[in-house]
């Protein structure tokens, strides 16, 4: 599912026009990665959270010419789903 799907489903039942579907789910984004941006946990009850995690240096080695490299520290985004999403999915 593409960013434009999720903007036709809003239109199918939402109705109004596409200009201002487009414009809902692009804010609903948007609100989602600054969020995730200032480090903060985001929680979509039902569906499930997003956690930023911080990933510190390690070694790690260039598989094309085997030398040690080192990895910088990085943040990284997790999802963990809810139990009702997992069971929605599993059943």
């Amino acid at each position: 599912m593409t960013k434009a799907d999720i903007v036709e489903r809003v239109f199918l039942n939402a109705g109004g026009c596409k200009k201002d579907s487009v414009e809902l789910v692009e804010s609903v984004f948007s609100a989602m990665k600054e969020t995730l941006q200032r480090g903060e946990n985001l929680k979509i009850t039902g569906f499930g959270n997003f956690v930023v995690k911080a990933k510190s240096d390690r070694k790690g080695r260039n598989p094309q010419t085997g030398e040690t490299i080192t990895i910088e520290a990085r943040r990284i985004i997790s999802f963990m789903p809810s139990n009702v999403l997992r069971n929605a999915i599993n059943k």
